[in-house]
């Protein structure tokens, strides 16, 4: 097992990300050397303004001196504003770059990641995560080089001043570096804790939200209030422990601060009592200090910042670095017969002692439907999935056209797959769109409708009021079960695949709309393999094969007829679906 990487390591591939923008991050950085020097030039001048204007009374530099200054404030003034837009480019940028990168990822990985973790986590990565990193990225190496700058700029007037002066106040540079040491591993210890309460936090309101009407059917509003405060408290217990460190370092980089006004005050004297310093050498070096101190405070503060987003990363490269799905077939498939075997098929879920699926084995030809009936937690849905590979199996083969699934690419296996499943996905956009989905995209206008009408959606659709281009909401809100559950139907039509998968497709609909799908459906089901999860067993009585499952193992197989006069678990869950009053 590899060790996990550093921050450092961390943080250095994070500027990686930085490097499509060098030419930005070029010119903020001339901005900033720009500042500095102004900076360096505005504190040069306090000579001149105390010794020849206030003691000498110099009447030729009291032109020039105030120019001098405006002329500086201008430079400097232009420079921050390329420094602050091109860096905030760069940063912003970086976070699109992410974000984009990660959404991929996400959609790259196999079905198991979506088991185990939950959107809520996945919507923190890509919003809040991908921010703090682009901060940790660009904005505190801003601060950083900022106030870098600065320090050095005033530190270098200083040394030109009186250098004996400056090397005595360098002393307390030692202590400032091992407090800023140890601010940055208290930081680093309770960065990565405060990420993911925030995600859990996030989790459990999303939880509550969602279910809001379970919640209040069953009085639960104590239940979950408890639940979320209890994380509220725990993420504000870590916050406010980010909080008193950076106040404390503050407030010792400020006492450090007045320490070392301190010395300035009693070395400077000493040089000028010898004649080694003037007055206005006094007012540069003070000036100089005290431009210091706020700096040296930012540079403290911006370990905050620099830690969130070292751990918002990890968080980051963790989706960015899992396996993808596998991947490795080479068979050329661009339209498959149907032919669909699986040969003594076992899968497991990890962790999982038992299996989901045990020695599965049978035959589903095309132009034939194969229902898949069983208890809840039978396994139903795992053989499913196991087609187009969104799990992997454990032993066996499932072949497609007497080749394995897995000599085929992915996209190829997936091209030959119509779903159509109990929860339909719509998105949010035309009902067009939601039609000719994906690949389908470019489908011609007369194949959209004529799919549109034979899953009897044209009918509700023509009463929209832009019809086939009305926007149907997010996941198709404005619309009824059954009407989404028909245009899903007529995507499956349109995609006109060698192979259809129905899971439970009619369950959660009323008698009038289930009458309409089930028609569309028996259009859309000729010449192709049908496979059916089905929940409501008068739905499959003209099936093909019934197959039955229990506990992962095919118990019983046949047609309909067949299993009732076998009168075996098929039987009995048919008499309990159709159980008449004594």
């Amino acid at each position: 097992m590899s060790e996990a990487p550093s921050p450092w390591q961390t943080y250095r591939r994070l500027v990686g990300f930085a490097r499509p923008y060098r030419l930005l991050l070029a010119v903020a950085l001339v901005g900033m050397l720009i500042e500095a020097a102004a900076a360096a030039g505005f504190t040069a001048l306090m000579k001149p303004v105390v010794d020849e204007t206030f003691i000498k009374r110099n009447d030729a530099v009291v032109v020039w001196l105030p120019l001098a200054i405006v002329g500086i404030f201008l430079a400097r003034g232009v420079a921050g504003y390329l420094t602050d837009t091109f860096m905030a480019r760069s940063a912003r940028s970086i976070a699109r770059d992410l974000r984009v990168s990660v959404l991929a990822k996400y959609l790259r990985l196999p079905g198991l990641r979506f088991d185990n973790e939950p959107v809520p986590s996945m919507l923190t990565k890509l919003g809040s995560d991908s921010d703090q990193v682009a901060q940790a990225a660009i904005d505190a190496a801003k601060v950083m080089l900022q106030q870098s700058l600065q320090v050095l700029a005033m530190l270098g007037v200083m040394l030109w001043t009186s250098w004996r002066v400056t090397l005595a106040i360098l002393l307390l540079g030692p202590l400032l570096a091992w407090m800023m040491d140890t601010v940055g591993r208290r930081y680093r210890r309770i960065g990565h804790r405060i990420q993911e309460s925030g995600a859990q936090l996030l989790q459990t309101a999303d939880q509550a939200l969602s279910s809001h009407q379970e919640v209040k059917v069953y009085g639960a509003q104590a239940v979950e209030m408890a639940r979320y405060t209890a994380q509220a408290d725990h993420h504000l217990k870590l916050s406010l422990k980010v909080e008193s460190t950076r106040s404390i370092s503050s407030a010792v980089v400020q006492l450090m601060g007045a320490v070392g006004l301190a010395l300035l005050l009693f070395f400077a004297g000493r040089e000028a009592m010898q004649g080694r310093l003037t007055a206005g050498d006094f007012v540069k070096l003070m000036v100089s200090m005290l431009a210091i101190i706020p700096a040296l405070k930012q540079l403290t503060n911006v370990q905050g910042m620099l830690q969130r987003g070292v751990a918002s990363a990890e968080r980051l490269f963790d989706v960015l670095d899992a396996p993808d799905e596998p991947d490795t077939g080479t068979r050329p498939l661009s339209r498959a017969r149907g032919v669909l075997e699986f040969s003594h098929v076992s899968a497991r879920y990890p962790g999982q002692s038992e299996p989901a699926l045990a020695d599965v084995s049978f035959r589903a030809e095309p132009g034939t439907v194969t229902a898949i009936v069983g208890r809840s937690g039978s396994g139903k849905s795992t053989l499913i999935k196991l087609i187009p590979r969104f799990y992997e199996l454990e032993h066996g083969a499932i072949l497609l056209d007497g080749h394995p699934v897995q000599e085929y690419r992915l996209a190829d296996l997936r091209r030959q797959i119509a779903l159509v499943g109990q929860q339909v996905m719509l998105f949010d956009g035309t009902v067009a769109a939601n039609v000719a989905y994906g690949e389908m995209h470019q489908a011609m206008p007369e194949a959209l409708e004529r799919a549109v009408r034979g899953a009897n959606a044209m009918e509700f659709v023509e009463r929209l009021p832009a019809g086939l281009d009305t926007p149907i909401g997010s996941e198709g809100g404005r619309l009824s079960g059954g009407q989404r559950q028909r245009l899903a139907i007529a995507r499956a039509m349109l995609k006109d695949a060698p192979i259809l998968i129905l899971d439970e497709a009619t369950a959660a609909l009323d008698a009038e709309s289930e009458r309409l799908v089930q028609d569309a459906l028996e259009r859309l089901m000729p010449d192709r393999t049908t496979l059916v999860i089905a929940h409501r067993l008068s739905t499959i009585e003209h099936a093909d094969q019934v197959l039955v499952l229990d506990h992962g193992r095919i118990v019983e197989r046949g047609t309909h007829a067949e299993l009732l006069a076998h009168g075996g678990l098929y039987a009995r869950l048919h008499r309990m679906q159709f159980r008449e009053p004594d």
